[in-house]
């Protein structure tokens, strides 16, 4: 095998590699903005008293609001979810 064709195959192997990276991103992007938009509608009152709820819901919204603004923006366009920038009274 050729310099060039080895060089053709690595790059046919990245190209592969960032096209599955890209959907990945893509699925992960959906399963945080489906995520977002669950922890936005969600009434607290109505989460059970379970501790192990109430943790994982915690959890949840720390981690969503840990995300660098830009990411959340792109998570919750995958998703077609509007955001409010109206404040919370």
């Amino acid at each position: 095998m050729t310099i060039h064709a080895l060089k053709d195959e690595e790059v046919h192997l990245l190209r592969k590699e960032i096209e599955m990276l890209i959907g990945e991103r893509q699925r992960l992007l959906q399963v945080v903005g489906a995520a977002a938009v669950l922890v936005a509608n969600l009434d607290s009152d109505c989460l059970p008293d379970d501790e192990d709820t109430i943790d994982a819901a915690e959890l949840l919204a720390e981690q969503l609001n840990a995300l660098p603004e830009e990411a959340l923006k792109d998570a919750l366009e995958s998703v077609q979810a509007e955001v409010d920038d109206r404040p919370q009274a």
